[in-house]
């Protein structure tokens, strides 16, 4: 799935994308916990969250993460866009819940990390 139909789907604004919009995403997860994200194989993934702070892109980078979709109608900083730009990583954000996008995202074949 691209991020373009992962954008359609959740119906998310996109913020930055960068080249990344016919990038193939394989995988999602979801949290608002960082400490979960530092420990996972995120080839090919997304992460959604509704947490919208500088600590998601700073750990997006570390574990080279290449997509985040923000969820519950959370916005990007400024600071945060500027950051992410600066690291290479795709933003969404989309105004539907977590667990709606997780369910739409996964009945159209984004599976689950694990």
């Amino acid at each position: 799935m691209t991020l373009k139909e992962i954008a359609a789907l959740s119906n998310a604004r996109v913020i930055h994308e960068n080249g990344h919009l016919d990038k193939v995403i394989r995988h999602a997860f979801a949290a608002d916990l960082m400490s979960d994200v530092l420990r996972l194989d995120t080839s090919e993934m997304i992460l959604i969250t509704g947490l919208a702070n500088l600590q998601v892109i700073r750990t997006a980078e570390m574990s080279d993460i290449s997509f985040i979709l923000f969820v519950r109608g959370k916005q990007a900083s400024p600071d945060m866009v500027e950051l992410a730009k600066e690291c290479n990583i795709a933003i969404l954000q989309s105004k539907q819940s977590m667990f709606k996008v997780c369910g739409l995202l996964y009945e159209a074949g984004l599976e689950p990390i694990y």
